[in-house]
């Protein structure tokens, strides 16, 4: 992998894929690229299986897709005796909390891996204090000795931004200067994958002269909408061998809907997890409360008075008293 001139990003607001090159902008809108997957033999059939279950993100999973073409014809024309380009694939992951960032990085060191790309495909996820020392000297080593767990691999640094937050003085700046280094020295078995919310990141790239050029391939995770949501809420429930009834997806609606609005940072799959989770704690204090034998649909569904709100638990009777 090396340093590559052209940019890659996708905007799911936008609904297309740019390429930014330094003769000018390209744009190609997605039905423009027209996706073959992997056949039965090939190793990345899993993989892609796992991304095309996520709910959404249908311009994330192009841009992944457009990796592995990539990829995969690099490697016929290296076959047939031709060129091959060479390409950096550190990435930068723009969105709000709760929108797949983590989840798209495990993918795509899945992906490299089953492509020679990366030699064990494991992600190591970090922050700020996984980074940053107490004393002068002390940072460089944290990060150096994280690298070295991550060779093989993608460093993901998730609230990137906090690195640059103590200003010149702060330790946090010598991570970053480390990170440039190690990442062009490194970039035969490491891939680093910065992410955080939008506005933040772009102030954080501007903290280094050497940062930008170091991610040529930067990914806008957008919000999910109200019914993707709804989706991602009814998958999560199926997978526990759960189930939210009609009533229950509406009034979960209702709640997403309030929600998104009266929160700045809203945490999109996050939060629906969390509503989710608490609904099968309550399905089962109200369950507890009944003196005959429970039917199977009756272990299973979630009713819409498992999924309080906090206004409702405010001024709830105590969960023993649920009926």
């Amino acid at each position: 992998m090396g340093q590559s001139s052209r940019q890659i990003t996708i905007n799911e607001a936008r609904m297309n894929i740019t390429f930014k090159s330094q003769d000018g902008n390209e744009s190609i809108s997605g039905s423009d690229v027209p996706l073959t997957f992997p056949q039965q033999t090939d190793p990345t059939k899993e993989v892609f299986y796992e991304l095309n279950s996520m709910i959404g993100l249908e311009k994330v999973k192009g841009l992944i897709y457009e990796i592995y073409a990539f990829l995969q014809i690099a490697q016929m024309r290296q076959d047939a005796g031709l060129k091959v380009g060479t390409q950096s694939f550190h990435m930068l992951f723009s969105g709000n909390p709760g929108t797949g960032k983590t989840t798209v990085a495990r993918i795509i060191a899945k992906l490299f891996q089953k492509m020679g790309v990366l030699s064990k495909g494991h992600l190591i996820e970090v922050e700020r204090a996984d980074l940053v020392g107490e004393y002068i000297g002390h940072t460089a080593q944290k990060t150096r000795d994280l690298v070295k767990k991550a060779l093989g691999g993608i460093l993901f640094i998730d609230e990137a931004y906090s690195l640059a937050r103590g200003g010149e003085k702060d330790f946090g700046k010598e991570a970053i200067d480390c990170l440039v280094k190690v990442m062009e020295d490194k970039h035969q078995d490491l891939i680093v994958i910065l992410a955080g919310y939008p506005n933040e990141m772009d102030m954080f790239m501007e903290t280094n002269t050497g940062l930008p050029s170091r991610f040529p391939i930067k990914i806008d995770f957008p919000d999910y909408t109200i019914e993707e949501l709804v989706q991602i809420a009814n998958k999560m429930t199926k997978e526990r061998d759960y189930n939210l009834t009609v009533e229950t997806s509406r009034k979960l609606r209702d709640i997403i809907l309030d929600e998104k609005i009266s929160e700045i940072n809203f945490s999109n799959a996050r939060f629906v997890r969390n509503v989710i989770e608490k609904s099968i704690r309550h399905q089962a204090v109200r369950l507890m409360s009944k003196n005959t034998k429970l039917s199977k649909s009756e272990l299973m569904d979630i009713l819409p008075k498992d999924i309080i709100t906090q206004l409702e638990t405010n001024n709830a009777k105590p969960e023993s008293a649920i009926s």
